[in-house]
């Protein structure tokens, strides 16, 4: 349903939604030219004290305030210790390497066989072996049969393998 615009003696259609007040429950519905002369001169803060803006961007920001002040000054104590921990003890994090991800053999052997890299996904993985099922199933083949027989069942053996490592059924 279209409304009218709420600027007093417009008849235009009430298109653009506007706040009618700071807890942005109700609006206004102004044609364009009403919703830009309004937006321009309406101030969320308007009636608030400097100290009551703050809080407000300190909550809008961070969020509000936790009611318990022990957990508060914990977590204050928490951050304080990593923080030192971090700046004292640099030189470790940075003589740390960093820990590789480690494949299975049998992975990055599946991999290679179907030319994938080792960051390659399931749906990669799944659509080579799409393709190359079609290229070398021994009853599409126009090549040798044994070879293809041979090669197809190693591309089974490594999709066998690579469903497994990705939870697969």
């Amino acid at each position: 349903m279209i409304k009218k615009c709420d600027h007093p003696g417009c008849t235009k259609a009430g298109t653009c939604r506007a706040p009618k007040s700071r807890d942005l429950n109700d609006y206004w519905w102004f044609c364009k030219e009403h919703a830009a002369e309004y937006n321009k001169n309406w101030n969320y803060y308007e009636g608030m004290s400097p100290e009551e803006i703050e809080e407000d961007w300190e909550r809008q920001t961070f969020g509000s305030p936790l009611k318990d002040k022990k957990q508060a000054e914990q977590d204050n104590k928490d951050y304080i210790n990593f923080l030192n921990d971090f700046i004292t003890g640099r030189s470790t994090f940075d003589k740390i390497p960093p820990k590789k991800n480690v494949l299975p053999n049998g992975v990055i052997k599946a991999l290679k066989t179907f030319d994938l890299p080792i960051t390659a996904s399931w749906r990669e993985v799944s659509a080579r072996y799409r393709s190359l099922a079609k290229k070398y199933h021994p009853d599409t083949t126009k090549s040798d049969k044994n070879i293809a027989a041979e090669t197809f069942s190693n591309i089974s053996a490594a999709y066998d393998i690579l469903k497994k490592y990705f939870n697969k059924k």
